[in-house]
């Protein structure tokens, strides 16, 4: 009997949802469109990347080409050997490096990835070429496979002869697509494949040249998880590396999802912003309702019945918009593969997540109702004497239920953020971050009205007094609407500032001291030559840096091996494993700031320790200090050495960094190769000295720092293009809440207008009234959020990037009066229907 009851209630309180809904749907309906939108953001993000997430596990063999490689950065040590040849020996090897190459036929020079690979190469995946058969005739007819994109630029036909060092091979065809290749360094260093056998004859395998050694196993039916806890260890100590299918998926994995996670921030900062507008609205739709609910009431339904009526619409649109834009995810995710095209490294068959379906839907009647919990509260304190009197002072809520609600909020933003971020700092960081904005925005809003108030300009018209004085009438939408705006012109403005400061990281001064051209891997007897060189092309020889090849013997008296054994030892493995490049000079250079420690620049009398200057990173991975001991294995003769010094170093900058530096007179009979750096004006000059170091000096790979800017500008404009898109969910969220709050707050004053034109005011004055009204909210809005987001990124590209940048005019001059005209039209649209009607139509037509 109780159930029926029940069930005789809930039936009740839907049927009431749905009549009381039906008569004012349209306060509430555009706000359903921002919850659309921001559920269709986070559900294409999440959607997209566990789709990518999964290609990519699913095509990890193809990304290497085989199951598990071997690599090192020179040959294999004689215990690296027995354990490749323990595994049945490679199926397939490899040698690589980077080197410029000379196209005889219109004299082109490009700096190139050479890849010498073997017979049976790749194992998985394919290489694709045009035409189709030099992908088999290649190695039989030893030619070379050039970058297509290489070939259109130069002008390079299948036949033509391209200069790899000292040999000279035929180009068979041009790749499209090769596994192993990474898409970010081949746009700076395009790969050229040619037959293994090839690599000596090139001559260019000497002193300091960076070479990868890799050998290629095809073995399905090993368990890598098993193969990793075998030989990796071991592999380490050899000086070499293990990298399986599955590593290299979770690597790729992790590095497209943290740019996923990013993504799925900006994508939930504009789903906050449309609950903003979903609690905005409600509060101004439940006040419009305190009437009803207390004649409720007086019928005599009770506190709770009259809450869950409202309660049930809310959550009903909720649900609705939860579904509706998880279907916009879902199809919006279609268009990701389009502005991702260059960055992804694997083709992407796209799929239904269903986790992230439930997510969406979830999301968006969760959040409805928790936005507009607060507002919806206010019922239960309506008494039926309000049918009567509406006293808005009946009808606060105690601090009490403020603190809860917002407490339940802030919880559910930090939650949501740990599970986006999976670190609770981050998350933390995002949620006070949020806070900070919206507080600041709401702030000026606030302040804005205060002063409105304070020193409110009397001798100003009747329609400018007016149109001020809708700022800070009661009920009005001045916070929520700085809110909406200063948000989505904030996140916009950010990115392009972001851009900027990363860009004049990179930025290649034209003074005449700024290298833009450095000149590798030049043998020590070359040096004085090269630099003669340039300098009767009339280009100057700016700087000419020895380098010296090192590895670390031992930290503080104990062994290298004995370290990596020590699983106790915190030491990152790469300062154990990598061969260090290290410099000798006798001062510090700009990019360099004296951290800890005295740098030591001439070491003029032999010293059993030598002092050494050591860069912060290094220090801290090494878990060393000032006074600590390193002794180094300069190929072959120990070296022992005390940390002198640890600098802070600008590794952004383009220029050469080292982590470790000697002072002058010390390793100037060591072996050794050289870097020359030069400043060339233009790109012609570039070209003319490039293909006269190339004849003269083939092993020397030339690196034109203004081609690389260009490529990083262009991947960095590649990727804003996807967080522009997405940041254009809260702009677009921003303008739905607008107009869901304009048209809301049509309703309340609506009889403000009638009344101005009865008393006799003209079309063209309200018109007025109300087009100065939206003027100043737009231009208080957009200019608040660009100037809040000016101010943070001098921040931090002071405190984070240490330079200064010349902020984008895209923002102030695009953005501002953009953003502002819009704001204008939607006011002055709202008012039409009141302007072109008469007083009392009006009033019948809206129910005032």
């Amino acid at each position: 009997m109780s159930s029926m009851k029940s069930s005789l209630r809930l039936g009740w309180l839907r049927k009431m949802a749905w009549r009381d809904f039906k008569a004012s749907a349209g306060k509430l309906s555009l706000f359903m469109v921002s919850i659309i939108l921001g559920v269709a953001a986070i559900v294409s993000i999440q959607s997209f990347g566990e789709t990518l997430k999964d290609n990519i596990a699913l095509q990890s063999k193809a990304l290497m080409g085989a199951d598990f490689k071997i690599d090192s950065d020179h040959p294999l040590t004689e215990e690296a050997r027995a354990i490749v040849d323990s595994l049945g020996g490679a199926d397939a090897e490899e040698i690589s490096f980077s080197s410029m190459a000379l196209f005889p036929k219109n004299q082109a020079t490009k700096l190139l990835q050479v890849r010498g690979i073997s017979n049976g190469f790749p194992f998985y995946g394919k290489l694709e070429t045009q035409p189709e058969s030099a992908t088999e005739d290649f190695q039989e007819k030893q030619g070379a496979l050039l970058d297509a994109t290489v070939m259109l630029q130069l002008d390079v036909q299948v036949g033509d002869t391209i200069k790899i060092g000292e040999v000279k091979l035929p180009v068979l065809g041009g790749v499209e697509a090769l596994p192993g290749s990474n898409a970010v360094f081949s746009a700076i260093a395009p790969p050229v494949v040619i037959p293994y056998p090839f690599i000596e004859k090139t001559g260019l395998v000497q002193l300091g040249s960076r070479i990868d050694y890799e050998f290629y196993f095809e073995a399905p039916d090993q368990d890598m998880e098993l193969l990793d806890q075998a030989i990796d260890n071991r592999l380490d100590e050899a000086d070499a590396d293990l990298d399986t299918h599955t590593s290299t998926s979770e690597r790729l994995g992790r590095r497209y999802e943290n740019f996923g996670k990013f993504l799925n921030l900006v994508g939930f900062i504009a789903l906050l912003l449309g609950c903003v507008g979903i609690a905005s609205a409600t509060t101004i739709y439940i006040k419009d309702k305190l009437k009803s609910v207390a004649i409720l009431k007086c019928l005599g339904a009770s506190r709770k019945q009259a809450f869950l009526i409202y309660l049930i619409q809310i959550g009903v649109l909720g649900l609705v918009g939860g579904i509706l834009g998880t279907i916009a995810g879902l199809l919006l995710q279609q268009l990701f593969p389009i502005l991702l095209e260059g960055l992804l490294p694997v083709d992407v068959a796209l799929k239904l997540s269903w986790p992230v379906i439930f997510l969406g839907i979830f999301i968006g009647a969760f959040m409805s109702v928790l936005f507009a919990l607060y507002p919806l509260l206010s019922t239960l304190q309506v008494s039926p004497l309000q049918t009567l009197r509406v006293s808005a002072s009946d009808n606060q809520q105690s601090s009490k239920t403020a603190i809860a609600v917002s407490f339940a909020i802030l919880t559910f933003v930090f939650l949501f953020a740990f599970w986006l971020l999976e670190d609770w700092k981050y998350a933390a960081s995002f949620l006070g971050g949020i806070l900070v904005v919206f507080s600041i925005l709401g702030g000026i809003a606030r302040a804005f009205m205060r002063m409105l108030r304070k020193y409110f300009p009397e001798s100003w018209s009747f329609t400018s007094r007016q149109s001020l004085r809708n700022l800070f009438r009661p009920q009005n939408q001045t916070v929520v609407l700085i809110l909406a705006i200063g948000v989505g012109s904030f996140l916009i403005s950010t990115l392009y500032f972001t851009k900027d400061i990363l860009l004049a990281q990179a930025n290649l001064d034209s003074e005449a001291n700024q290298a833009n051209m450095i000149l590798l891997d030049v043998q020590k007897d070359q040096m004085t030559e090269v630099a003669q060189t340039l300098s009767s092309n009339e280009l100057p020889p700016l700087d000419q840096i020895p380098i010296v090849t090192m590895r670390v013997q031992s930290i503080n008296g104990r062994d290298n091996a004995d370290l990596k054994k020590d699983t106790t030892v915190h030491i990152n493995r790469w300062i154990l494993n990598h061969e260090f490049r290290t410099t000798y000079r006798d001062s510090l250079i700009a990019s360099e700031v004296l951290q800890a420690g005295t740098f030591t620049g001439n070491l003029i009398e032999e010293a059993e320790v030598v002092p050494i200057s050591v860069s912060n990173n290094f220090a801290e991975d090494a878990k060393v200090g000032v006074g600590d001991r390193v002794t180094f294995n300069v190929q072959g003769r120990l070296l022992e050495t005390e940390i002198g010094s640890i600098r802070t170093v600008d590794w952004s900058r383009m220029q050469l960094n080292f982590s470790i530096v000697f002072p002058a007179g010390v390793l100037e009979r060591a072996p050794q190769f050289g870097v020359i750096t030069t400043q060339v004006p233009d790109a012609k000059t570039s070209a003319a000295i490039q293909q006269v170091l190339v004849k003269a000096f083939p092993n020397i790979s030339i690196l034109d720092l203004r081609q690389v800017l260009s490529v990083v500008e262009e991947l960095l404009t590649k990727i804003s293009y996807i967080i522009n898109f997405m940041a254009f969910f809260s702009i677009l969220i921003g303008i739905i809440v607008l107009l869901g709050a304009v048209r809301t707050s049509k309703f309340q004053r609506i009889r403000e207008s009638v009344l101005l034109r009865t008393m006799g005011a003209k079309s063209k004055q309200i018109l007025r009234i109300q087009g100065l009204e939206y003027l100043y909210l737009g231009l208080l809005g957009t200019l608040s959020g660009i100037l809040l987001s000016l101010l943070g990124s001098l921040l931090l590209a002071y405190f984070a990037f240490d330079t200064a940048f010349v902020p984008s005019a895209i923002p102030f001059l695009v953005l501002l009066p953009g953003i502002t005209a819009l704001v204008l039209a939607i006011g002055l649209s709202n008012s039409r229907s009141v302007i072109k009607s008469s007083p009392l139509e009006v009033l019948r037509k809206e129910g005032v």
